[in-house]
C-alpha cells in the first residue's frame, strides 16, 4: 500500500505555544472522510507524538475533536518561551515533525484527493 504524507492531505499543521511553558500542536482537515480514514490508520497519535518531539508519552496531552476534523496536542516546551537559548518564542516553527508522518493511501483517500 502507498504512503503519502501528512502535509499533502491535511488542511493545516500548525504549532503555537499554549502559555510560555507549553506547545500546542494541530492538525486539521478540511473532509470528514479524509479525517475518518487518518482517524483510523492510527498514524495520528500520543505514542507518535512523543516520539517525534522526544517526550514521554504520559507528557502528552492529546485530543481527536471530530467536530472540527482535528487532531490536537500539547506538550511541555523544551525552554520557556523567550529564555536565554529559545529558538522559536512563540512555538510557530515547531509543527515541522508533523508533516513528515506517513499515511497509508487507501483507495477511499486517494479518491478524496483527487
Amino acid at each position: 500500500m502507498p504512503f503519502v504524507k501528512l502535509k499533502d492531505i491535511a488542511k493545516a499543521c500548525k504549532s503555537k505555544n499554549a502559555g510560555p511553558f507549553e506547545l500546542t500542536l494541530d492538525i486539521m482537515f478540511d473532509n470528514k472522510a479524509l479525517f475518518d480514514e487518518v482517524r483510523k490508520s492510527g498514524r495520528i497519535t500520543a505514542e507518535v507524538i512523543a516520539k517525534l518531539y522526544q517526550v514521554d508519552v504520559r507528557d502528552v496531552l492529546f485530543t481527536i475533536y471530530p467536530p472540527a476534523l482535528a487532531f490536537k496536542a500539547t506538550i511541555a516546551r523544551r525552554l520557556a518561551s523567550g529564555a536565554i537559548g529559545d529558538t522559536d518564542i512563540y512555538g510557530a516553527q515547531q509543527h515541522a515533525p508533523l508533516l513528515e508522518i506517513e499515511i497509508p493511501l487507501t483507495d477511499n483517500m486517494n479518491e478524496m484527493r483527487k
